[in-house]
């Protein structure tokens, strides 16, 4: 599956602002452009067409530059609802949990925090390794956001909740497995702290 083809129709992303006004100042004409011609809410609470979204987070790549969309993943973990967290491994797990409370299909929030049953429609983030000892992680994503969108995002969870004593944190795309730039279905990142 490529980048920016949402898996489902009927999805929806957001409960939270949109984290393309992260941006900010930076390139706010053409930011606003990209608002206004894929019809985005902005404002806290609004959902987004999830493939509108995608579309946006496109353009963005294309007309501001990639490392927008870093700087837009990070922007993710401070405006977004997440489950309460506590230390580095349990952030990192609860990443799909939050992602899967800001979409919604048909409708319908994609985790229900009452009963734990998450909705299929949007894939995952799956914490496949972690080494407290060796300070190093593996997250494999299975969502159809960019994977610099993800890095940023995986990034600022590790940042906010990493050792104190950590004084270096890394998060890099393994360019030896498959991923969504060249048409594979994951994305697979190497985290140390």
């Amino acid at each position: 599956m490529a980048e920016y083809v949402s898996f489902e129709s009927g999805v929806d992303a957001g409960g939270n602002e949109l984290p393309i006004v992260a941006l900010g100042s930076l390139a706010s004409s053409q930011r606003e452009a990209i608002i206004k011609k894929y019809n985005l809410q902005t404002q806290n609470g609004a959902w987004n067409d999830l493939q509108s979204l995608l579309n946006a987070l496109k353009e963005v790549e294309q007309t501001i530059g990639e490392m927008n969309l870093f700087l837009i993943g990070k922007s993710v973990v401070d405006g977004t609802a997440f489950p309460p967290m506590e230390g580095l491994r349990n952030a990192l797990e609860s990443i799909d949990v939050a992602y899967h409370m800001n979409h919604r299909k048909n409708g319908e929030i994609m985790f229900n925090p009452n009963t734990g049953q998450m909705t299929e429609g949007i894939g995952h983030y799956k914490l496949v390794k972690f080494d407290e000892a060796k300070r190093e992680a593996v997250m494999v994503c299975h969502t159809p956001y960019p994977s610099k969108f993800e890095e940023g995002l995986v990034l600022q969870i590790v940042r906010k909740f990493k050792p104190q004593d950590s004084i270096r944190t890394r998060v890099s795309l393994d360019e030896t497995k498959e991923t969504r730039r060249k048409g594979g279905d994951t994305c697979t990142f190497n985290i140390s702290w």
